[in-house]
């Protein structure tokens, strides 16, 4: 489902404003990001969309399927069909958040390679590209955030950012910007390299051809039910990922940073596994949690808390409560708890200074001394350390 230049589903969008200052050259609006221009407006130039009408076929196909298949769900379809498709749909789900997400797109935790390969079947089930182009996406998208080198840019509206950006070719900031930043880690991860090298073996297999044979053969499912049932999961699956690019930056309180269109939406957090807490997490990408607490309708941390209980993931990188509060007083709407008792007294401004580039994560060149330092990182045993490695 890949065309030229065409990629077929990935995760979010956008970072810090107030440190990017903008020049105007006529009535193209471009922010200065790491020193260079990067159009905003979706107006570039010489750039004119290009749609990849197969995609758009088979994006029509399945979710005409998918709700064909709701229907079936209340008609014909087996329970045991429906718990099959669930259990499937959330180990994808948790390959994308807690794997291509958080462990390498972000590199907010480290895990051993059982986990690694765990989460690359996973994330191939999940069928939104292989790793290492996702990951390389999203750290596209997190450093020249809400630009059209951004492969979902929100300013280009709800559609595009929801689909309509797997429904064209990149625009080519996507892909010069891409060519730059640094995938060493992914390149040296054999876990990584060997998916990326029978991703198009193994998805089809993991993604379609298994979640729909084993109804059929384990329980007499009927093969068309089968069939479009996997749909649904897939494309159920997609959307909620979706939702984080589009819903999540457009509504939502904005408790860490109100210059940001990033906002916190619990429905987006409940259906994509704690992805939803995204003002938090633009703020501070390297954050394993994506969140500030841990119990909040966040999934994904449950499950890399479960498997750190054995040491299987370590180095779980979190924020100090001390930095949070004071972002939350200098840059925050309001709306944060700590308001409502009266925790903060005052805007600090000697405080700690983020990174006025944006970054992607853990070991983006652009992360300053101070950001190290504000970091926790829990090893394997539960003891907190501070480190940048």
């Amino acid at each position: 489902m890949r065309g030229s230049n065409t990629t077929v589903v990935t995760t979010e969008t956008r970072t810090r404003e107030e440190f990017t200052p903008s020049v105007c050259n006529g009535s193209d609006k471009r922010r200065v990001i790491n020193g260079t221009g990067a159009s905003i407006s979706g107006k570039t130039p010489g750039y004119k969309p290009e749609i990849v009408w197969r995609n758009v076929i088979i994006f029509v196909y399945v979710h005409v399927c998918a709700v064909y298949a709701v229907y079936l769900g209340f008609t014909k379809t087996k329970g045991a069909t429906l718990l099959f498709g669930y259990l499937v749909a959330s180990c994808g789900g948790f390959g994308i958040t807690a794997g291509a997400h958080r462990l390498w797109a972000h590199k907010s935790y480290k895990a051993t390679w059982q986990l690694r390969v765990i989460l690359a079947i996973f994330q191939t089930i999940a069928f939104q590209n292989h790793i290492y182009e996702w990951s390389r996406d999203h750290r596209v998208h997190h450093k020249f955030s809400e630009t059209d080198a951004d492969p979902h840019n929100a300013k280009r509206g709800f559609f595009f950012s929801h689909v309509g950006w797997l429904l064209m070719k990149k625009h080519p900031d996507v892909i010069n910007k891409g060519r730059k930043v640094d995938m060493s880690d992914l390149e040296e991860d054999p876990v990584v390299v060997f998916q990326r090298k029978y991703y198009l073996i193994l998805m089809p297999l993991l993604t379609f051809v298994l979640p729909t044979i084993v109804p059929i053969y384990l329980w007499n499912e009927d093969p068309w039910v089968s069939w479009y049932t996997c749909l649904l999961r897939w494309v159920l699956g997609l959307n909620f990922t979706w939702l984080v690019n589009s819903a999540a930056h457009m509504w939502g309180n904005k408790p860490y940073d109100r210059n940001i269109s990033p906002a916190e939406n619990p429905l987006v957090a409940f259906l994509a596994y704690g992805e939803g807490w995204h003002n938090y997490h633009h703020v501070f990408p390297y954050d394993y949690k994506t969140s500030e607490l841990v119990f909040t309708i966040n999934a994904a941390t449950i499950f890399i808390n479960f498997f750190a209980l054995f040491g299987w993931a370590y180095d779980l990188k979190t924020i100090s409560k001390e930095t949070i509060m004071k972002r939350v007083g200098r840059t925050g709407d309001g709306s944060h708890k700590a308001y409502e008792n009266n925790n903060i007294t005052q805007i600090i401004n000697d405080l700690h200074s983020e990174s006025k580039e944006n970054v992607w994560g853990w070991g983006d060149e652009d992360m300053k001394e101070e950001d190290y330092k504000c970091v926790e990182i829990v090893d394997k045993t539960g003891h907190g350390k501070l480190s940048k490695n």
